[in-house]
């Protein structure tokens, strides 16, 4: 969900400017899931961005304070939520974590590092939502040592029923600070895409798999 649909927008644009999002509906991206793809989106870029970096981990913190005030630790997904959840935890005066992939195959073989304690409250930082699939991994190694994962809070999100599928299924509710609807009117909006282009990019939207057919 959306709390500030006006920095949503706001947000959109922002990615757009700084090309961390790059829509080519008439010249697809393949992603590394096979997919063919009239959006890539690398919020990595915001990092080069101090303004734009500070107004993302202050939207998260917002979030945060008025939904979850007594979260115990801020968790980073890794790698791309790890700088923003670090942030956000400076902002909050809270401890902060991350969670690896895969646990290490060497050392103590740690997969959460930081550290979740069982039965403590903890909310997800992640920069991107496609699949679910990273921030899913995260949250069910958080659940398996007994963390109580209240949220994850992405960057940005496409949406995808699929996802949306698992995390309702884990009962863990998702924030967004914007989404793919939101990017595509704001792009319309200033002109980076055409109103022909509408029908391909919502094609894809709706069946990823497959598109183009």
């Amino acid at each position: 969900m959306i709390i500030d649909t006006t920095f949503s927008r706001e947000l959109a644009k922002s990615l757009l400017d700084i090309n961390a999002v790059v829509l080519r509906p008439n010249n697809p991206f393949t992603w590394s899931s096979g997919w063919n793809s009239p959006i890539y989106c690398d919020n990595r870029l915001t990092l080069r961005h101090p303004e734009l970096r500070k107004k993302i981990s202050k939207a998260f913190t917002d979030i945060i304070q008025k939904e979850y005030p007594d979260v115990a630790v801020i968790t980073g997904t890794a790698t791309a939520g790890i700088p923003h959840a670090a942030w956000v935890a400076q902002s909050l005066d809270r401890p902060m974590a991350y969670v690896r992939a895969k646990a290490k195959a060497y050392g103590l073989g740690n997969q959460i590092e930081g550290g979740v304690d069982k039965g403590q409250s903890t909310v997800v930082i992640e920069d991107l939502i496609s699949t679910g699939g990273s921030a899913i991994s995260v949250i069910d190694a958080l659940l398996f040592i007994g963390a109580d994962v209240r949220a994850v809070i992405s960057i940005f999100t496409y949406g995808f029923e699929q996802a949306t599928k698992k995390f309702k299924e884990r009962d863990i509710p998702v924030y967004t600070l914007t989404d793919y609807a939101t990017l595509v009117d704001v792009a319309l909006e200033q002109g980076t895409i055409k109103q022909e282009d509408m029908n391909l990019l919502n094609a894809w939207r709706e069946n990823p798999a497959e598109w183009p057919k």
